[in-house]
């Protein structure tokens, strides 16, 4: 959990570490230069353990209207700097909103309303990475986009507590549902399964907004270690290599939701073998497993769905198939976006002698 998010920090800190080396990016970029990124990481560090005993051990729990107020309020702050909120949050958002309300005509106009909203999240969060790459680019080069993908992350310890915090109330949820408990409990970890799942949204949005300018820092510092001092895009080489570039992201979606078709084909033969038999070991192993690891019951609409009708209703269903069917894009192939990212750019750059030496060896054997 949250591998992509410490993948992201490690190569933000590595990016600034190699592009301070580089003097032909700035000036100066000695020590110093290169001691800020780690000094940066460490502070992080320092701030999330400060925060997280003061949140813990000084400040203890009142009761239990405070905790709502702070969530409400933060909910609120962050929802005026960002836009991640106003589309999982079902505290204020018109777009959750919107989206169980589509669960009456069926589960297709549920899918189709998603997918349209989602596609329309993305642009505010793109002109504020275009918006942020511009203002550290004038600001110090190269070495301001990789410390700024630095910055981003620099509390990563709490963010990482945060991202495990979605299925832990999940699981306590869960719990409380099989141990008969009142439904006054189930509510209360209803609202903290719900924040968690704003909260894990978040962490996505940090790890792809820092992997885009982790991705531009080594890219620059590919082209001066492969001495590229310009890129035609109009040759063919390099627009062939746009187009197959393009391929790839969809040829890895392909790849990660077959993986969860073939998963389910597998249980299937599973649960076969299991009524069958009476494996009551491999059952329960299984079960705990499947539960542990199963996709969240509902979408970030399930609260307003309940008042659209009562759980196993037909709005209730198609708002379970909505999210079953766009599991495997946001937990599957949306965070594995993030890695083919930068894997592809450390890659480059690793190669990037062996490119500068023998580029083109392809077309030469054509």
């Amino acid at each position: 959990m949250g591998s992509d998010l410490f993948g992201s920090y490690a190569e933000s800190t590595c990016a600034a570490l190699f592009v301070a080396s580089i003097s032909s990016f700035g000036s100066n970029h000695d020590f110093t230069a290169m001691s800020y990124p780690l000094i940066t990481s460490s502070m992080g560090i320092v701030v999330s353990l400060i925060t997280t005993i003061f949140a813990t051990d000084v400040f203890e729990i009142k009761k239990l209207l405070g905790i709502a107020i702070g969530i409400h309020s933060s909910i609120f702050e962050l929802k005026s700097r960002g836009r991640t909120e106003y589309y999982t949050s079902n505290a204020y958002s018109s777009p959750v909103q919107d989206v169980a309300d589509s669960c009456r005509t069926g589960a297709t106009t549920n899918v189709i309303f998603g997918l349209a909203l989602g596609y329309n999240s993305v642009i505010i969060p793109i002109f504020a990475i275009a918006t942020s790459i511009y203002m550290s680019f004038r600001l110090a080069a190269m070495y301001g986009i990789a410390m700024a993908a630095l910055g981003i992350l620099s509390t990563i310890a709490t963010g990482l507590a945060i991202d495990a915090y979605g299925p832990i109330s999940d699981n306590a949820g869960g719990i409380a549902e099989m141990a008969g408990m009142s439904h006054s409990i189930r509510e209360r970890t209803d609202a903290l399964d719900a924040a968690g799942n704003t909260t894990a949204a978040i962490g996505k949005g940090f790890a792809i907004g820092s992997a885009a300018l982790v991705f531009l820092a080594l890219f620059g510092a590919y082209v001066s270690r492969a001495g590229i001092e310009s890129v035609d895009v109009l040759t063919p080489r390099v627009f062939i290599g746009l187009i197959v570039g393009a391929m790839l992201p969809y040829w890895f979606s392909a790849v990660t939701m077959k993986s969860v078709g073939g998963s389910q084909n597998g249980r299937r033969d599973l649960n076969r073998r299991l009524t069958q038999g009476n494996d009551t070991t491999q059952c329960t192993r299984h079960a705990h497993s499947a539960y542990r690891r199963c996709p969240r019951r509902l979408t970030r609409a399930s609260e307003h769905v309940k008042s659209l009708g009562p759980k196993g209703s037909d709005c209730h269903k198609a708002a379970v198939i909505g999210d079953t069917i766009v599991d495997p894009l946001k937990d599957t192939s949306g965070p594995s976006f993030n890695i083919h990212i930068k894997l592809m750019t450390v890659e480059s750059w690793v190669f990037a002698p062996f490119f500068a030496a023998h580029g083109g060896l392809l077309f030469k054997v054509l």
